[in-house]
């Protein structure tokens, strides 16, 4: 994976304060790490970059939308996301990035590579089982559907009814308990 300039925020010549950076996400940024799981996308990130005298505070935002395929239906439907992370960066003797929210980089470092955490950001937010909202509301209509319908198991009188059916000893255990 190439550095990419559009993703690198140089930290060295910013004053203290906090300082904010807008990131436009398509699905060309997913090629990039070789993800194909999604079709189309449009996310908007925002980035608060918090300097301090010590260690800077980095603040991830996004919200967009990523056209995905259904898991039932194989229908593809544009599917609303957002999320956000914190992340903090420290300065040490070498570069680690073990944790999943600090950051060391070395003391002569002036710049940081943001992209990888826009994209675990942006992956982990999105539902390990998505659906189609059609499919929660009942208007969509696709042959996956009516198939899923057609092979649902349905109970007959005979199986509710022996559902139903107690055995009457349980009944005069039940008593015991309410006649205190």
């Amino acid at each position: 994976m190439k550095i990419e300039n559009e993703f690198l925020i140089p930290f060295i010549g910013l004053k203290l304060g906090k300082h904010q950076f807008e990131f436009q996400i398509n699905t060309k940024f997913f090629e990039r790490y070789d993800y194909h799981e999604y079709e189309n996308c449009d996310i908007q990130v925002g980035v608060v970059l918090d300097k301090k005298s010590t260690h800077l505070e980095i603040n991830f935002k996004h919200k967009g939308t990523i056209t995905v395929p259904c898991d039932l239906t194989t229908e593809m439907f544009d599917l609303p996301i957002k999320g956000k992370m914190n992340l903090i960066v420290k300065f040490g003797e070498e570069f680690n990035n073990d944790n999943e929210e600090i950051l060391i980089v070395p003391h002569g470092e002036y710049q940081v590579d943001i992209a990888q955490y826009i994209y675990e950001m942006i992956v982990l937010s999105v539902p390990t089982k998505r659906v189609h909202p059609g499919v929660k509301d009942g208007t969509l209509k696709s042959e996956a559907l009516d198939k899923l319908n057609n092979l649902t198991v349905k109970t007959t009188k005979e199986e509710d009814k022996k559902d139903n059916d107690i055995d009457p000893r349980w009944d005069k255990l039940k008593q015991l308990l309410t006649d205190k």
